[in-house]
């Protein structure tokens, strides 16, 4: 038996399933298992079968010398988004980051700055990646791609 007949993989098409986590059931397991993601005032737009949309609100203290939101702050958004698009594809809520990699492109202005995330492939392990904007523009400032674990689920 081969791996690929082990572990069930599924080519993730957005659309076609209904998330297996509602928004208001993910805002409870951020409050209630990761308050930690709160610090940065991360907002959950959307949660979609294997898509996530978030926002990051404006904050001085995000910004870096030049003017330009730090790119700690964008990674954290990026991570936070492809996490509620993993949960809402398998519903694991225990799903890890094991690998993600930050491409900035431009400077990052100041303002709302916006994630679009989509996972690629579902298994034990799920990729993915989350597109960044600044808000009211459609240019790209960063771009991420990241691989997820999932743990087994016990009963």
């Amino acid at each position: 038996m081969s791996l690929s007949t082990k572990l069930p993989q599924t080519q993730i098409h957005p659309s076609s399933q209904a998330p297996r986590i509602t928004l208001e059931e993910f805002l409870v397991l951020m409050e209630t298992h990761h308050p930690f993601a709160a610090v940065l005032g991360i907002q959950i737009l959307e949660i979609g079968f294997g898509t996530a949309r978030l926002a990051l609100p404006p904050n001085p203290n995000f910004q870096r010398l030049g003017g330009i939101v730090a790119g700690p702050m964008l990674m954290g958004l990026a991570d936070l988004a492809m996490y509620a698009a993993v949960v809402g594809a398998t519903g694991n809520a225990q799903a890890v980051t094991s690998s993600l990699t930050m491409n900035f492109l431009r400077k990052c202005p100041p303002g709302v700055i916006l994630a679009e995330a989509r996972v690629l492939k579902t298994g034990r392990l799920c990729a993915g990646d989350v597109t960044l904007t600044a808000q009211g523009s459609d240019v790209v400032v960063a771009h991420s791609v990241s691989m997820w674990s999932l743990p087994r689920l016990t009963p």
